[in-house]
This record gives structure tokens, C-alpha cells and sequence, in this order.
């Protein structure tokens, strides 16, 4: 009696499996029906619909006018980590272990909290959680082989160090809560391996938001609080969005914490579309599992590294560069930079809304120009600027855009296939993770495409001119 009285206070971190897209779940309770029974508010065109472009989301089932309040949660729903709560030793013992998490892995410290809920049978939040995917199409969860298949070293590393947090993290938990009774254990006496602990982790980086926290900081503003916002996480991601979140302040409805606001006119069917924010692939293929083709934003990492500068602009016809070997007032100004001291950062990127990042076309015009008299005519944000055109002339600027050419040769010759393949494999057919991984690689090869083919327009343009300097 005692064992089955205990099993029924806790859900299994297992599932069973279901048709695809398959719920925790098998038959979630309505989710719109408890929002609305908690207090919340969701319009009546606002419907679930598993045949959305990223499979399950909210589509409008009419029109709806600009401005139109479409969802509103109260303040007792999202769901959220109070880091000082300290009412019972399962909620002391949670907190201990969050303390435990990297800052940078902020979702697995709410993550914490939401599989303490999935192990609870009562718990408040369960026709939320019951609607949660029970899988995630995040490189964590790729075969090892689909892993490998992403070709892009930079996210390769940060998939292996949340592999390994999760593994090192499994072990940790397990040793803290090793010898908790069952009625102060903060998972209800469940194993917590690191497939659930991914499975939390993923859940979070999918579907939080931050929002304003009660906390005020110094200045007199918030702490921002990253929350679960059950039904509004369904809406799904677009640069060119027709919703917006706003978060009611200064008790303007103390009933409503955060809505859901029609941006634009949205039109029968339509799905409701909120803008994650201007990232990366890398982001939304970390954090969300599905890739942007396209991406405006979309950037390829790189390694200021002298011996490479060097190499790219002697490939792109430059005589004697002086990468390796800088004169003290150009290693004065690459310290400026922040490419060159005790501790610079050598991270630079090429892509996005500026195919050149700032401090790597500064340090190349410095580098190239060789003449401190030319370079203190003009401040830093000059250098760092594409839209100044030939500070140092168009000879330097052309050689500044060939040695960037050469460098994106030399990262797409890192790539062990070509575009033209990476597709063929596509049409043969191959599993959803394989898919992606192979979408993911063909982004970041149009990105260093893309760049090659706007500075070759740049250096025929600076050719044709017959003036030295832009005026």
C-alpha cells in the first residue's frame, strides 16, 4: 500500500510513445480551457493546429484586426524558477542544485524546476506540461553521426559541452539526492538521468521568454526572469511577425501579467508569429531545432589568427603583409580592438546584416595600411565601418577585400562537401536529424558565399573608380 501510495504522487520521466507530433501525454487535457479557467483570456479565433510550418501552433480561424488582445495569462501561470524559495526542503534542495548550473545554462536552472513539476501528479501545471513535445529536434539529441555531420567546429564545441554538462551534471544530482527521504526529494524519488535533464533543458530553451521580474536592481529597474508561457510558446517564429508579447507594468491589470497582441492584420488560417529575436542558425538550431533559410543574421565564426591573416592576403595578391609582424602602433591599435594583449577576444565573424564585422575590417585596413599618419585621420568607428568607403584609399581597400575573399575560401574549403552534394543527399532521402544537420551545413556555406559575392561586387565597383579616395 505504501508503494502504490507513493506511485501515485509522481509521473515517470518516461512516455509512452504516441503518433508524431507526439505529447507527453497520449490526450492532453485542453490547454485553452484551463488558461481561460485559470483567469487568462484567448480569443475565439485563437485555435491549436498540429499543420503549422513547424509542426504544432496557433492559427487564426478569422480575421483579426491590428491590435486585438488574442492571448492574456495571469500572473500565477507562467511558470517560473524563485531562486530564494526556501519553503520545503525539496524546493531548498532544488535551489542548491540550480546554484550548481553555468549562467550560460540558464535553461537548465528553470529546466530544474519544470521536471520537478512533470513529477508531480497534482501539480498546478500539468494540462501545460502534458502538452509538452516528449522529443526535441535539437543537435543534443542528434545520432552521434548527424552530430559529426554539422561540419561547423564552433557549434560541434558547444553541442559537446552541453553533452558533457548534462552527463557530469546526471552524476551530481544523483550523488546530492542519494540519501533524501522520499517526501523531501524535489523529483518525488525519481531517477534523474540525463536524457530527462536534456529533455528539461530543451523544453526551456524552446519555449521560455524573459520577462520583468519583481526584483528591482540597482537604477530602479527589474531583474529579467525567464518564464514558461503556456499557449503563447505555441506561437511560432518569423522575422516578419503579425503578434507581439507585452508585459503589463506598474499594475496596469493586475490580473494580466503578459499578452499576446496582434502586430499586423491576421487573415484566416493564418498562424500566429512572434520574432524570437535577430539570431544566428547556431541559436535557432541549439536552442529551438529548426534552422532559417536565409537567415539575414546568420554568421560564420572565424579566428583572428595572424599566420591565417597573413596566408589569406598573400593568396589575394597582397606582397609583404604585416599580420605576424606588426608595427608597435598597429599592435597598440589591434589591443584597441581587442584582437591583440593579455586577453583578447579573437572571435571575429564575417555574415550578417554586416558581411564584415567591425573590429576584423579595422585591423585589416590598419594592418594594410601601414602609415600611422593616414590611420589618425580617422576614429575607430570609421575603421569598423563598411559604409565608409576607402578611408585609406581604394588600393587598400581592395586588397582588405580580397584578403577577406581568401579567408572565406579557406573556411569553405573546411567543409568536406559542397552545397551541390549536401542537396543530393537531401533528395535520396534521409531522417528528420540528418535533414537538418544537412539544412544547417548548406546555411553556413551560402553565408560565406553570400559574403564572397558582395565584396566582389564591392572590389569591381572600387576598380572602376578613377578618384583615389570616395568622396
Amino acid at each position: 500500500m505504501a508503494i502504490a501510495s507513493l506511485a501515485a504522487q509522481i509521473r515517470p520521466f518516461t512516455c509512452l510513445a504516441a503518433s508524431l507530433p507526439s505529447r507527453l501525454a497520449p490526450h492532453p487535457p485542453d490547454l485553452i480551457r484551463w488558461i481561460k479557467r485559470e483567469g487568462g483570456f484567448v480569443h475565439h479565433a485563437v485555435k491549436l493546429s498540429q499543420e503549422t510550418q513547424f509542426g504544432i501552433g496557433l492559427i487564426s480561424t478569422e480575421q483579426i484586426s491590428p491590435g486585438t488582445d488574442l492571448i492574456s495569462l495571469p500572473p500565477h501561470v507562467p511558470l517560473r524558477f524563485e531562486s530564494d524559495d526556501s519553503s520545503s526542503s525539496s524546493s531548498s534542495l532544488l535551489s542548491a542544485l540550480a546554484r550548481r548550473v553555468p549562467e550560460e545554462l540558464w535553461a537548465m536552472k528553470l529546466g530544474l524546476r519544470l521536471l520537478q513539476e512533470r513529477a508531480n501528479a497534482d501539480s498546478f501545471w500539468w494540462p501545460y506540461i502534458s502538452n509538452l513535445p516528449e522529443t526535441y529536434t535539437v543537435p543534443i539529441f542528434f545520432p552521434g553521426e548527424d552530430i559529426k555531420n554539422l561540419q561547423y567546429a564552433p557549434l560541434l564545441h558547444q553541442v559537446n559541452k552541453i553533452c558533457r554538462f548534462l552527463l557530469e551534471f546526471e552524476q551530481e544530482i544523483r550523488r546530492t539526492l542519494e540519501d533524501v527521504k522520499a517526501s523531501d526529494h524535489p523529483f518525488s524519488g525519481q531517477d534523474v538521468n540525463a536524457s530527462a535533464l536534456g529533455w528539461t533543458m530543451s523544453a526551456v530553451s524552446t519555449r521560455a521568454f524573459r520577462l520583468h521580474g519583481n526584483k528591482k536592481l540597482q537604477g530602479g529597474s527589474s531583474d529579467d526572469v525567464p518564464m514558461m508561457l503556456p499557449l503563447i510558446d505555441m506561437c511560432n517564429h518569423s522575422f516578419k511577425p503579425n503578434a507581439r508579447i507585452i508585459q503589463e507594468q506598474n499594475g496596469a491589470d493586475s490580473n494580466t501579467l503578459v499578452k499576446v497582441v496582434a502586430e499586423t492584420e491576421v487573415k484566416e488560417n493564418d498562424p500566429l508569429l512572434l520574432n524570437y529575436g535577430c539570431l544566428s542558425n547556431d541559436f535557432f538550431l541549439l536552442d529551438y531545432g529548426f534552422v532559417i533559410e536565409s537567415n539575414p543574421y546568420d554568421t560564420i565564426e572565424l579566428k583572428y589568427d595572424e599566420q591565417l591573416m597573413d596566408a589569406a592576403s598573400m593568396a589575394a595578391g597582397v606582397s609583404s603583409p604585416k599580420f605576424s609582424s606588426p608595427a608597435p602602433w598597429q599592435h597598440q591599435l589591434l589591443s584597441q580592438l581587442n584582437l591583440a594583449g593579455e586577453m583578447p577576444n579573437l572571435k571575429v565573424t564575417i555574415g550578417g546584416p554586416e558581411p564584415v564585422e567591425g573590429r576584423l575590417l579595422a585591423a585589416l585596413r590598419i594592418l594594410l595600411c601601414g602609415e600611422l599618419v593616414e590611420v589618425e585621420k580617422h576614429d575607430s568607428d570609421t575603421l569598423k565601418s563598411l559604409s565608409a568607403v576607402a578611408p585609406f584609399g581604394i588600393a587598400n581597400e581592395i586588397a582588405v577585400f580580397r584578403t577577406v575573399i581568401a579567408l572565406c575560401v579557406i573556411a569553405l574549403s573546411h567543409f568536406p562537401t559542397k552545397i551541390m552534394e549536401d542537396e543530393a543527399i537531401i533528395k535520396q532521402g534521409v531522417s528528420a536529424t540528418a535533414e537538418l544537420s544537412i539544412k544547417y551545413r548548406i546555411q553556413k556555406k551560402s553565408v560565406i558565399i553570400d559574403v564572397m559575392k558582395d565584396l566582389t561586387r564591392r572590389v569591381k565597383l572600387l576598380s572602376s573608380k578613377e578618384t583615389p579616395t570616395a568622396a
